[in-house]
C-alpha cells in the first residue's frame, strides 16, 4: 500500500484525495495534509469524514512544517497542488527528502525554477509525474494514434484554437492567477495543457516561438472603454456586483463558501475579486507561432472570454488533413461537481485524405472531467497492476519542462517582440 501526503488544499486537491478515498482505498493511504490555511485542511478532512474514510481525520501541518510532515508521516509520494510559483519549492524538498512527486500542471513557471527541478531529479534519482489529464482523453489519444499511423503523412502545420468562456475563462481573473508572478500568465498556467498536447501528438518539442497578446477584455481600463461606470473590488458585500454577470458569489456555493469565504480570516485571500478591477497583469488574448524539431509549424490562439468552451485542432499533412472539434462543459473551479469540470459535450474527429472523401472517425467517448481524461489519469497514477501504456501518456519532468518552455518563450517574446529560441532559455539536451 502506497502512502501519500498532499500539500495545497485548494480547489484542485479534492480531485486527488477524493479519488484516493473512493476508488483506490485498497492500494493507497493518505497520511498527511499540508497548507498555509488550517480552515481549508479542515474542509478536506470534513469531506473525507463524509466519505467514511477510515483514516480521517488526516494529520494536518502548516506549510512551514512541510519537512516535519514528511519526517512524521513517511509518505512514498507527495501530491503538490499549491500555487504555481511554489511548485518548485515543494517538488525539490520532497525529492531531497526521499519522496517521489505527483504535481499539478504547470510543473513550474520559469526557466530558473525548471532547471532547479531537473537538477534535483538527477541528483536524487527520484521521479516527478506531471498530471497532464488531457493526454488521457479518448479523442486526444485517438489523434495521437492516427498521426502515429501516418493517416495524413508528415505533419507540416497545426492550427490550434482554444476558447475559455465567460465562466471558466473569467475565473482566472478573479483568483491568484490574475497576478502573472503567481502563475506565469495563461500562456504558462493554462497553455501548458495545450502545448503538451502538441508535443505529445507530434512526438516532438518546440524550437522557436513568436507571440503577441495583451489584456484586451478584462480589467478596469477595458471596461471603462466599453462605457462601464460602476466598479467593485470583490463581489461579497457589493451591491454593484449583484448586477454583474461576471461576479462570483461565494455564499451561493457551499464548497466555495467553506474553502474560501470562511477561510479569509487566516490569510485575507479573496476568491471573488472583480474581473474588471485593477491589478490584473495577465493576458486574456494570445496568439503564438511555434516551430518544432519535427519541422511542423503551430499557429495557436487562446482567448478567455469566448461565448463557448472548447477547442479546435487542425493538422495538415503530406497525405491530407485531420480535424478535431471539441465542446466542453463550462465550470468554475470547485463551484460544482468536480467530475463535470471540462466534461465532454460534443466531439467530432474528421479525416480528409487527399483525393478521397472525408470520413468521420469514431471515438468512444469517456465519462468524467477534462474530456474523459481524468478517470484514466487517476487509474494510471493510483491503480493496481497498471501495465505499460502503449500510448506513453505518463508525463515526467522532461515533458513538464517541454510544455512550459513554449509558454515561457512566448512570454519572453511578448516582452521583446521578437523570435525566441527555446534552447537559449533552457537547453534540455534530451
Amino acid at each position: 500500500m502506497k502512502r501519500y501526503a498532499m500539500i495545497g488544499l485548494g480547489g484542485r486537491s479534492s480531485f486527488f484525495y477524493t479519488a484516493l478515498a473512493n476508488d483506490f482505498i485498497k492500494t493507497s493511504l493518505i497520511v498527511g495534509f499540508c497548507d498555509t490555511n488550517q480552515t481549508r485542511m479542515n474542509v478536506a478532512n470534513d469531506h473525507l469524514a463524509k466519505l467514511s474514510y477510515p483514516s480521517a481525520p488526516i494529520p494536518t501541518y502548516k506549510a512551514v512544517d512541510f519537512d516535519k510532515m514528511i519526517a512524521e508521516t513517511k509518505p512514498d509520494e507527495v501530491i503538490i497542488t499549491t500555487m504555481d510559483r511554489t511548485h518548485d519549492i515543494y517538488i525539490i524538498k520532497a525529492l531531497e527528502l526521499g519522496c517521489n512527486v505527483i504535481t499539478e500542471k504547470p510543473m513550474t513557471i520559469d526557466e530558473v525554477r525548471c532547471k532547479a527541478i531537473i537538477d534535483a531529479v538527477e541528483r536524487t534519482g527520484k521521479k516527478v509525474r506531471v498530471t497532464f489529464n488531457y493526454r488521457y482523453a479518448p479523442h486526444n489519444t485517438k489523434i495521437f494514434e492516427l498521426l502515429g499511423e501516418g493517416a495524413i503523412g508528415q505533419v507540416n502545420s497545426i492550427h490550434f484554437e482554444w476558447a475559455l468562456n465567460t465562466s471558466h475563462g473569467a475565473d482566472y481573473f478573479r483568483r491568484w492567477h490574475r497576478d502573472k508572478r503567481n502563475a506565469g500568465g495563461l500562456l504558462v498556467h493554462k497553455s501548458t495543457h495545450h502545448f503538451d498536447l502538441i508535443n505529445f501528438w507530434l512526438r516532438s518539442y518546440p524550437v522557436s516561438v513568436v507571440a503577441q497578446g495583451g489584456l484586451m477584455f478584462y480589467g478596469r481600463e477595458n471596461a471603462e472603454k466599453r462605457g462601464v461606470t460602476e466598479f467593485y473590488t470583490r463581489a461579497h458585500g457589493s451591491e454593484v456586483a449583484k448586477k454583474d454577470p461576471f461576479a462570483l458569489h461565494l455564499e451561493e456555493h457551499e464548497q466555495l463558501r467553506k474553502m474560501y469565504l470562511e477561510a479569509e480570516h487566516e490569510d485575507a485571500y479573496y476568491r471573488d475579486q472583480s474581473v474588471f478591477g485593477d491589478g490584473i497583469s495577465i493576458e486574456d488574448t494570445m496568439g503564438v507561432l511555434v516551430k518544432y524539431a519535427s519541422g511542423a509549424i503551430l499557429t495557436y490562439s487562446l482567448i478567455a472570454y469566448a461565448p463557448w468552451e472548447g477547442f479546435r485542432a487542425v493538422f495538415n499533412g503530406s497525405k491530407g488533413r485531420l480535424e478535431l472539434d471539441v465542446v466542453e462543459m463550462s465550470y468554475v473551479n470547485s463551484g460544482g461537481e468536480q467530475g463535470a469540470e471540462g466534461a465532454l459535450e460534443k466531439c467530432t474527429v474528421t479525416l480528409r485524405p487527399l483525393f478521397e472523401k472525408p470520413r468521420e472517425i469514431e471515438v468512444i467517448g469517456g465519462l468524467g472531467g477534462h474530456g474523459g481524461g481524468d478517470p484514466v489519469l487517476l487509474n494510471d497514477l493510483f491503480g493496481e497492476n497498471v501495465g505499460e501504456d502503449r500510448f506513453g501518456r505518463a508525463a515526467d519532468h522532461i515533458d513538464g519542462a517541454r510544455s512550459i518552455l513554449t509558454g515561457i518563450a512566448a512570454n519572453k517574446s511578448l516582452r521583446t517582440e521578437g523570435v525566441v529560441w527555446v534552447k537559449d532559455i533552457l537547453d534540455l539536451k534530451y
